[in-house]
């Protein structure tokens, strides 16, 4: 799994402390607002899911201002759907990674966030290619 302490994606402007402090709550907050979802129809189910895979991306992150980064990013490439398939490419995934395989939706997170980490360092950098590129 990949921690924000591995990556250095943890915000220069506050401590450590205040950083923790600040994720669990927010994190709280998150787990609360997403466990009132109902499951009655697949519209929902599907909206309750992807809530799931976001919340997993922000704790691996441990970073709002890079997770805003990745949400954004993410939503361009699939939406956030772990089956996006791209019939120009042979992109598939959250990510929309290059002959990805993995089915996993939260093995597809981490995944992404190695690529990002190997080749842009942070997802707003990421985010910032792709605006330029239209590809990360």
């Amino acid at each position: 799994m990949i921690r924000s302490s591995r990556i250095g994606f943890q915000s220069q402007n506050a401590s450590p402390k205040a950083q923790l402090a600040r994720c669990w709550l927010i994190g709280i907050a998150v787990f609360i607002v997403f466990t009132c979802f109902e499951k009655t129809n697949s519209v929902a189910y599907s909206q309750y899911k992807t809530q799931h895979y976001k919340q997993y991306t922000f704790i691996e992150l441990n970073d709002l201002d890079q997770y805003y980064c990745i949400e954004q990013l993410w939503h361009k490439e699939s939406k956030w759907n772990p089956k996006a398939d791209n019939p120009k490419s042979t992109a598939y995934g959250i990510p929309q990674m290059l002959k990805m395989k993995e089915q996993n939706p939260f093995k597809q997170i981490d995944i992404g966030l190695r690529y990002i980490e190997h080749r842009h360092g942070t997802p707003c950098k990421a985010l910032k290619f792709h605006n330029l590129k239209g590809y990360y």
